[in-house]
Formats: C-alpha cells, structure tokens, sequence
C-alpha cells in the first residue's frame, strides 16, 4: 500500500513508502556540498524567444525560466516519487488525500525582499489555470484553495483516493502577486521585461533571439536548505540561442559551449574524432540512466480522416526498417522501443494478467480484439528476405483498411494517400528517407518538410501536421499527466499534448484507474493496461531509445563523482573549475 500520513505535518511526500531522506537530512546524497560558487556555463537552446512569461499560450518563452521560480516542494533526483519541502515548510494531508495543507517557511522571500505568503499561492493557482490550458487540465481535480492564514494554504480536491495529487500541487509555481498585480503588469501579455520569482536565478542580461543569461542570486532565501546545498553552483548560466543544430554541435565543439547531453547517434559514433577529446579537455561518458523509457516514434495525427483506421497505421510500422536503420545510420547504438514505459516495471508484457484484465474486460467492446490475444511485438528485420515479407504484411493490411494501388499510387475511394512527414531537426531526414522509400513501394506518396524551430512549435501546437517525430516522456510514478497525453477532454485542446488526437473512453477510464489507484501494485495494472491498449491502437511507428545518458562536457566544468540513477543533473549539481572564472 501507498503510505498513508494523516493529517501530521510532514517534510515529505513519497508514494514508495518512506522519503529516503530524513526531516534533518543535511543534502541530497548526490550533490556536492563544497561545490565552489563561480563561474559561467552556457548551453544550447534552439529557434528563438520573445518572452519572459512562460505562463500563456501568446510568445515563444525564453529557455531557463524555471531557474528563476520556486515551488512549494522539490524533488529528489535519485528516488522516485517523492518530494520534499522548499517554499512549503511541512505538508500535511488526510489518510483519504482529499485535500492537502501547506505551511509556508516564514524565511522565503520575493528577489524584491517582499515575502511569499499564501495570498501568492491562492494567486499563482487561480492565475495559471485561468492562463494556460495545460494547467487548468493539470490542475482540474483540484476544486478550490484557500488562504488558511497569512502562512497556511489548503489545497481541496473534487474526488478523495488520488494519492499523487499532494505531489502534482506541490509542483505547483508560486508567482508574486504584488509584481503582477502592480501598475503597467499584466501576465496575460508577453513581456521581456525580466520579472522576479523566488527561485535562485535572476535574469541578467538578454539579447532578443541570441541568448538569455541568469545570474546567481547571492540573496536567494534557500540557499542553505537542505533541498539546495550543493545546487545552483554557477554564478552565471547563459543559453545561446541556434537556429541550425548543426552549428550549435560546431559551436559546442569549437569551445563557444561547455556542455552537450547528446541526442545523435551518428555525432556520438563520428563527430568527437576532435583534439580536445584526444588531449583530455573534453569529456566524453555515458552514465546509467534509470529513467522509463518514454515513448519517442512517428506519431500519426489521427484528427486527419487518412490516419484513423489502425491498420493503416500498423502497416507504416510494417514498412519501417529499424534494424537496418540501427546498423547503417545509428552505429548499432540503440534498443527498439516496444512500451509507452520501457525500462520499467510498467511496461506491458505477455498477455493480459488476471489483474489487467479486470480493468480490460468490462472494457472489451472499445478495444481491438488483439489486447486480448497478442503480445505487442515490433515487426523485426533480422534477415535479408525480412523486410519483403514486412511489406506483404502492410500491403495486407493496407487492403483490409481499404486501400489499394492504381497506376501505381494506394487509392481509397478516389483519394491518393499523401503524407508529410514535418521535422525540426535536418539530422532526421536520413532516418525519414529510407522509411519513405519503403512506403513508396506500397503505393504512398510521402515527402519530408522540415522548417525552423518556432514554425514548428506553431505548426504542433495548431495540430497542423500529418506526422512528427515526438517523444512521451514517463515517469515511474504515473499520474494526472496521463490525461493530457491520452485523454478525449484535451484532444482538440489548443496547445496541448494530446498530439495524436486520441478520442477513445476506454483509455480515459483507464486513465483514471492510474490517478485513482489505491496503491502501488494498482497503478502498476492500471498502467500495464494502458501501455498494452496504446500499444495495440498503433499510434506512433515507435523509435529506439539508450539506457544510458550521452554526455560530453569540456575541461572548466566538473560534476559530482556519483551522478543521480534518474537525472545527469545538469547544470543545478555541476559547477565551474579554476579555470572558468567569466
């Protein structure tokens, strides 16, 4: 069972048992408490920027806003599902997680000196959920807040038994109401007025588009919490804005950057034959990474008529050959994604358990027959004569959803299928092409379009697409953000994560059977059926994934000696040697 803490003042919340850490714990494990404070970093950050309010749809917000704010909890990079206190100094909830209380510390101020009171908290919750469409679904089981006193906030819920709502809350960014409140301020607009949060960053200098740098906060009112010794070590964190991926790898491995989580197999493999790697300077490693495993593919929006029926999509996956794709362009550097959760205990396997199939049963009418009687499995290409007999198998299936070649392109009803496939990164079209030309064999006319960084956050978030290259990113402990990328509510939500456009009950009730479950063996079934229903559904053409981070770093930054299982921690845990002094 889930832990249940009554209504006793508690310095965390965990939904695995006891916190690891101990009310007087002195530093997360993982950190550096005698990490020097000095220094510049810089990073990539890709497209541009017009905003420092992160909090509306309007603008495209700067990178690294987050550094500026707190939350009322933080959380613990090597322990799932557990947070702790920050801005919030004990949290407190009944045994039936119908509400939760928040004490806030008497010490946390404003960047202005003005405290943080409950009145900013009642503010923050009403403000974004009234702002921006992922909170108030993020939010949406919350029914009202209330300022209990000057340093007291309660947090009531519609429904009792959602036992990561405390949690979800706790994330919750805490806004100064009399900064946005005040004359000329209006958080309904953009602004590149720098604003002041709490957190331990201030925003120092920026050039519209070019980069953005926050400086370090000397004053910043945690800074000796137990939650942040040994974080926030650079005195300056700058990000350098790109609008080709290619020059920011150039510029990373010219000096201009210090630090690069890499995300291409084909740099990994050939583009570090460098000198600073051969002499020492640069850094190149690959720690363990025991993240899930998210779902990154081809995903089909399925609001086009073209895309609804799955076999139609299943036959894409048919024509995509993984292994010849792993062999010749990513270096034999990957593992085939077969799970919304790999690498997890949440992952579908087999067929149905008994358990699962309490929840899929009543369920069956809305499902494809094969959740019940097939294990998903990814079609492979082990063999020479592999992939043709794949391509028989889409033809097949192309021909049950309807759709047949004439004069050499697939037709249904008179309407040739025409694809696009809509990309952001230029690296991607050699992964596209082959797949495009195997689709051509079937009969589909299919192209690749590939446009700059902000055209492409508009266009995702009109839902103006056939088919993106996307990632569903997981955690061990699933919860309301299951709604946002499954649920019917947020299919045709502006800006929101349903890309795919999914509209089907019985993932929404599945969906609540994760929020609600009554403890961790329940979410565990609750989330082995969804994968298995997703699954069966095809709707991403699913890619690969690494159990490992790839990172390489020059010599003027250091990291600790154990980085954290689920989070290579960069930049918060890093800091500057001696010979960064910028």
């Amino acid at each position: 069972m889930f832990p249940a803490y009554a209504d006793s003042p508690r310095h965390a919340l965990s939904l695995f048992g006891d916190p690891k850490y101990k009310p007087d714990f002195a530093h997360f494990d993982y950190v550096n408490p005698n990490a020097p404070k000095r220094g510049e970093v810089r990073e990539a950050a890709y497209g541009s920027f017009d905003s420092f309010n992160p909090y509306i749809l309007k603008g495209t917000p700067a990178q690294g806003l987050g550094l500026i704010y707190d939350t009322l909890t933080a959380s613990s990079l090597d322990e799932p599902g557990t947070q702790y206190a920050l801005l919030a100094k004990s949290i407190s909830h009944p045994d039936d997680y119908a509400s939760v209380t928040f004490t806030l510390d008497e010490r946390a101020r404003f960047h202005d000196g003005v405290p943080v009171k409950a009145a900013d908290v009642v503010w923050s919750f009403e403000t974004l959920t009234t702002n921006h469409p992922f909170y108030r679904a993020y939010y949406a089981d919350v029914e009202s807040v209330e300022a209990i006193s000057e340093n007291i906030v309660k947090f009531t819920f519609r429904k009792s038994g959602n036992r990561e709502l405390p949690q979800i809350v706790g994330q919750l960014v805490v806004l100064p109401k009399h900064y946005w409140t005040g004359e000329g301020k209006d958080i309904q607009k953009t602004t590149l007025e720098p604003p002041i949060g709490s957190g331990p960053y201030i925003i120092d200098t920026f050039e519209t588009g070019r980069y953005v740098t926050y400086r370090r906060n000397p004053d910043y009112w945690a800074k000796n919490l137990n939650v942040s010794v040994g974080k926030y070590n650079f005195a300056r964190v700058r990000y350098d804005y790109f609008g080709d991926f290619t020059v920011a790898f150039e510029a990373f491995k010219a000096g201009e950057l210090h630090f690069r989580n890499e995300n291409n197999s084909k740099n990994w493999a050939t583009g570090y034959d460098i000198p600073a790697v051969k002499d020492g300077r640069m850094t190149l490693e690959m720690p363990a990474n025991g993240s899930v495993q998210g779902m990154q593919g081809f995903i089909f929006n399925t609001r086009k008529n073209k895309f609804k029926d799955l076999k139609l999509r299943q036959a894409f996956n048919h024509a995509y050959d993984f292994e010849w794709a792993n062999n010749t362009l990513f270096y034999g550097q990957y593992v085939r994604t077969g799970s919304y959760f790999d690498n997890s205990e949440l992952a579908a396997t087999g067929l149905p358990s008994t358990e699962e199939l309490e929840l899929l049963t009543p369920l069956k009418d809305q499902l494809p027959v094969s959740v019940f009687t097939q294990e998903y499995k990814n079609p492979e290409n082990l063999d020479p004569n592999a992939l043709r007999q794949n391509l028989r198998k889409a033809k097949k299936l192309l021909e049950e959803a309807g759709w047949n070649v004439t004069n050499g392109k697939l037709q249904k009803n008179g309407q040739i299928l025409e694809v696009e496939f809509l990309l952001v990164q230029p690296a991607f079209e050699r992964i596209v092409a082959p797949f495009i030309r195997n689709l051509e064999k079937l009969g589909i006319t299919a192209n690749i379009r590939t446009i700059d960084p902000t055209q492409y956050q508009n266009r995702v978030m009109d839902y103006d697409f056939d088919i993106i290259v996307h990632s569903f990113g997981q955690s061990l402990s699933p919860g309301n953000e299951q709604r946002n990328y499954w649920s019917a509510e947020n299919a045709d939500r502006p800006g929101g994560r349903n890309l795919i456009g999914i509209k089907n009950p019985a993932i929404d009730k599945l969906v609540e059977h994760i929020i609600f479950a009554p403890d961790r063996a329940a979410q565990i079934t609750a989330t082995r059926a969804l994968d298995r229903v997703l699954l069966a559904h095809h709707f991403v053409v699913p890619h690969w994934h690494i159990p490992t981070h790839r990172l390489a770093y020059w010599h003027n930054i250091s990291r600790p000696g154990n980085l954290p299982l689920y989070s290579h921690g960069f930049p918060n845990i890093w800091w500057a040697n001696e010979d960064n002094q910028q």
